[in-house]
């Protein structure tokens, strides 16, 4: 009988995702969506997870999985699509892994079309609970839900996504925005990470705090930071701390720039860029003002970045970021040229910036530095002035 009993928990153990090794605040985070899955469970269930990368949306998604598949005859976590769907014959690949994680056997696809038929009929009017991990366009969900409205009542569609256009586009039923860490849980994810204990050293609790904000609540930051700092003196702590003042950490910074990496042209890149930069905390209206006017189509290019969670509107209408995606964007500027400031496209400290005006070491191919900056402040000084004089009398004094 205890044989039995083992072997009937080694095969439930068995279907049980892995998480994460310390699910600090992961289980508030899980029932929050549960709830909203909870409230559709008359219908076909679509919900979205979204928000930048480093927050948890995959290890989220896990979490409810794994509380909610046993509800489920037929169920599959596809994870990784974005970077699958970039392979050769990836589309297939994944059309194979879900016919056969809900249905238990091996299909033969001979092309994407082809797999999306085939799904179609398997799944129509099927009860099943699919999870698509790190989707990056509507077509990806296609490929492989085909049609998911004709799916069975009760089912539940789940996707992660950094793109908040995709799940408008997919008409999901709730959108659930991953939300920074606060203080005490990321301290305390901090801890595990870099004591293994639930609160820092007490020799370590001011440097430990210091961390902790420059992570500003990632999780991604905090378990690389942390697992970074392990059983490292307080000198290797101080001299970590003062280079991430100036250099984002290479795994951090990786992870975060695949957002930027899927800008889809040249133009949403530099604006980014220039947010990085020049301006954030400006005006939403103003920045896009100064950015049409060097031909970047600030309207849609600050409306996608919105939606790629790599800007955000913030009260009063100011531009805002993460400090960690502006420090990349920033790292983005400073690696694309050598350590001198004149060869980059843009400077965005004033030491750099003086430097570079009073030295006339700009380069030629880089004067499109100094005309921004230029521009920036001559728009800032004609604002001022005309709020100062109104618009009739510094127009007359421009006339004049």
């Amino acid at each position: 009988m205890n044989k039995i009993v083992d072997e009937v928990l080694r095969k439930l153990e068995n279907t049980f995702l892995p998480t994460t090794e310390f699910p600090v605040g992961l289980e508030s985070r899980v029932d929050q969506v549960i709830l909203s899955i909870e409230n559709q469970s008359s219908k076909v269930s679509m919900v979205g997870i979204w928000g930048m990368g480093g927050l948890g949306k995959t290890t989220t998604a896990k979490g409810i999985y794994n509380k909610i598949h046993r509800k489920f005859v037929h169920r599959s976590f596809i994870e990784n699509i974005r970077q699958t769907c970039e392979s050769d014959k990836g589309y297939i690949r994944l059309q194979q892994q879900l016919l056969s994680d809900l249905f238990k056997t091996k299909e033969k696809i001979h092309n994407i079309a082809s797999g999306t038929i085939t799904i179609n009929k398997r799944l129509s009017a099927k009860k099943v609970l699919i999870v698509l991990d790190d989707v990056t366009k509507v077509q990806q969900v296609k490929a492989l839900c085909g049609n998911y409205k004709c799916l069975g009542l009760g089912s539940v569609l789940i996707v992660t996504t950094r793109d908040a256009h995709v799940l408008k586009s997919l008409e999901v039923d709730c959108v659930c925005t991953a939300k920074e860490m606060d203080e005490n849980e990321s301290l305390e994810l901090f801890s595990w990470h870099a004591f293994r204990n639930a609160t820092p050293r007490a020799n370590f609790s001011d440097l430990s705090r210091n961390v902790v904000n420059y992570c500003g609540g990632l999780p991604l930051a905090v378990e690389v930071l942390g697992s970074y700092l392990f059983e490292r003196t307080k000198e290797e702590w101080k001299s970590v701390l003062s280079k991430l003042e100036k250099i984002p950490h290479e795994e951090v910074q990786e992870k975060l720039k695949i957002s930027y990496d899927g800008l889809t042209d040249d133009t949403k890149k530099a604006i980014f860029l220039d947010v990085c930069c020049f301006f954030i905390g400006k005006d939403k209206d103003y920045v896009t003002e100064i950015l049409n006017g060097c031909g970047l189509f600030a309207g849609i290019g600050i409306a996608v970045l919105i939606e790629r969670s790599l800007l955000k509107v913030e009260k009063n209408n100011k531009l805002g970021m993460h400090d960690l995606i502006r420090d990349m964007g920033r790292e983005i500027v400073r690696g694309s040229s050598t350590n001198d400031p004149g060869e980059r496209s843009r400077l965005w400290f004033h030491e750099d910036a003086h430097s570079v005006l009073t030295k006339n070491t700009v380069r030629t191919d880089s004067i499109q530095l100094k005309l921004l900056i230029i521009l920036h402040k001559i728009v800032f000084l004609l604002m001022l002035i005309t709020s100062v004089l109104g618009p009739h009398l510094f127009c007359f004094i421009i006339n004049f």
